[in-house]
């Protein structure tokens, strides 16, 4: 009789309008809502669609973001901003939507006055740069809230129009990341007046998000704007991470809509005054290979900047250096990878019996396009070979053998470079960093069967890549699930670890969890196993880590620095073997000892 009272009261409140709240900030006076968390039944204040920069239209298209512009009364943050233009990559694939105007964040607080400032989470939305928002679609704030801390979630622009680079004062790149630091710097500068402390923020994000989340540790232009950083399945040294040879795409996105030139001004001129809709699910290749290539999805992303006058770069200079050497000193760092992260590529890399028999006739299939570039073709053909061979013993049933094909996309996308990631962060000592492999397995793992898998995967329950998030997040279509119930507790559990790490700087601060997660060190590895129940470990898939380890610095793979190397050295040598390096070295001092002669 008491849970019926109970839920006919809750019922009646949550059925209550919603009161008005002001916030004033920098820019002007908001009005949000004063709103009731089902989960616990408290109160939380919401602020959607606030502008943290002009919006990007005409002359500041493809530009580093502008402050807002102040207003004078009071604006309304009862509703989400426009979502940036993109097309779903996922799901509903190419469905487009969104506006070129789309500079916004939402910010929920539990509350706005409270004892002590509440530490501060910052959401960077994934989707491959191309598709993705901050709002309650996927990214509802009930779930985190209820722990006492406040999420900011933002809109940065995305493909084209977020990552076009033509290697000019005009066009020098990097917009869309210039838009999370401009968010982080709203952030900075206001979340006081929403309870927050500017002194706690801890930015987080999956996918392309954690990506972001990996570029603004080491980017200048960021340093100083928060505490701590988690980076879900996807990190910086991942391949499709930076962008390649990018003014040459920008011509040649220019040639797909028309223009034919070789004057960058006039290409400039031309892609800013296209209808927006134009720029996106853009195909902008600039090899053949690439163009043939049926899994290059992400062809506008991070560049090396160059300096033009006193304009900020957002990130420049050799990837392996940068993390070795420019991850913000004393800033924490926690990062890991999904189970089954390789269940992505095989739903969005084309035909599952396609991509088995090109696997089956082609070794090249394996080779990962940046090294495809730079390997000779009796090399690519080898490492091709030896891959293929590790994932199927040379052996490939069509279509009975997807699994090899899920462990081969998942590693080369999503795990080894994360492990190579955190190692590189390890060998500074610079930063406190924790990994984990997540292996929860509940009714809330959908994302495969989403991505349309359903009918290889049967009843099998996975952990895809995304399935994380739906125990951090209260999406707009899932539902109000009972607190006693196992996924809640899954749910609960999951935003402990993540709250505890923002507001401590250690996910299991003591011993409620039952568990102790030890920070990452290259002598121990230790990591913790996110799974259904909460185990430490040491070295997670230890073996295949070590075989992508070894045959990548084989074939040539600069995965890390030698103590006295410099950025010149390790961007130069990169992706040249190294016994070839090595006969280049001698064969050059010969030649220097007969020009001496």
């Amino acid at each position: 009789m008491t849970s019926v009272i109970h839920i006919v009261s809750l019922l009646a409140v949550l059925s209550a309008p919603a009161l008005a709240v002001q916030v004033r900030v920098s820019d002007g006076l908001l009005e949000g809502e004063r709103l009731i968390n089902e989960y616990g039944g408290a109160e939380y204040f919401s602020f959607r669609g606030i502008p943290y920069a002009q919006p990007p239209l005409g002359d500041l298209r493809f530009k580093a973001p502008q402050p807002p512009t102040p207003w004078n009364n009071v604006r309304s943050a009862k509703e989400f901003g426009n979502n940036c233009l993109q097309y779903d990559l996922f799901i509903d694939k190419g469905k487009r939507s969104g506006d070129e105007d789309c500079l916004y964040l939402n910010v929920y607080t539990p509350e706005i006055t409270p004892s002590e400032p509440l530490p501060v989470m910052v959401w960077i939305h994934g989707g491959g740069f191309v598709s993705g928002s901050g709002d309650d679609n996927v990214y509802g704030p009930k779930f985190l809230v209820r722990h006492g801390v406040i999420l900011v979630t933002i809109n940065y622009r995305l493909e084209v129009l977020g990552f076009l680079s033509l290697d000019t004062e005009e066009v020098p790149g990097n917009a869309g990341m210039k838009d999370q630091v401009a968010a982080l710097r709203w952030v900075n500068k206001n979340i006081a007046n929403f309870g927050g402390d500017p002194n706690n923020v801890t930015i987080f994000g999956e996918s392309a998000g954690g990506v972001s989340v990996s570029y603004q540790v080491i980017s200048p232009m960021s340093k100083g704007l928060f505490k701590r950083a988690i980076a879900q399945s996807g990190v910086s040294v991942g391949y499709w991470a930076q962008s390649y040879r990018p003014r040459e795409r920008g011509f040649a996105l220019a040639r797909s809509l028309g223009l034919h030139t070789d004057n960058v001004t006039e290409v400039y001129e031309f892609l800013k005054v296209q209808p927006a809709e134009s720029l996106v699910q853009i195909k902008a290749a600039v090899t053949y290979s690439e163009h043939e290539r049926p899994n290059v999805e992400v062809y506008f992303s991070v560049t090396d900047e160059k300096q033009f006058g006193n304009n900020e770069r957002f990130f420049y200079g050799d990837m392996v250096n940068a993390v070795s050497k420019n991850v913000h000193e004393g800033v924490d760092i926690m990062t890991g990878y999904t189970a089954d992260e390789g269940l992505m590529g095989v739903a969005i890399f084309g035909q599952i019996n396609s991509s088995l028999e090109q696997a089956r006739s082609f070794p090249q299939f394996f080779v990962s396009y940046p090294m495809s570039l730079n390997l000779p073709v009796d090399d690519q053909l080898e490492l091709g070979m030896k891959i293929r061979d590790y994932y199927f013993k040379n052996q490939i049933s069509i279509p009975d053998d997807w699994e090899g094909l899920s462990r081969y996309y998942g590693m080369d996308i999503f795990s080894f470079p994360t492990v190579w990631w955190i190692r590189l962060i390890a060998r500074t000592n610079k930063n406190k960093a924790y990994l984990y492999k997540f292996t929860v397995k509940s009714e809330l793992n959908k994302a495969a069967h989403m991505m349309g898998l359903a009918d290889i995967l049967g009843d099998r329950q996975v952990v895809a890549h995304s399935d994380d998030l739906s125990y951090l997040f209260s999406s707009r279509h899932m539902p109000t699930f009972d607190m006693t119930t196992t996924p809640f507790l899954y749910i609960d559990r999951v935003c402990r670890l993540w709250v505890n790490f923002a507001k401590y700087g250690d996910p299991t601060p003591d011993a409620s969890l039952g568990v102790e997660w030890k920070p990452y060190s290259l002598e121990k590895q230790d990591y913790l196993d996110l799974g259904n129940q909460l185990v430490a470990g040491n070295e997670p898939d230890a073996e295949e880590i070590k075989f992508w380890e070894d045959t990548l610095t084989e074939f040539g793979q600069k995965l890390y620095l030698d103590d006295d190397e410099d950025s010149v050295n390790s961007s130069r040598s990169a992706l040249i073997p190294q016994d070839k390096l090595s006969a280049l070295i001698l064969l050059l001092f010969f030649f220097g000892q007969l020009i001496r002669l």
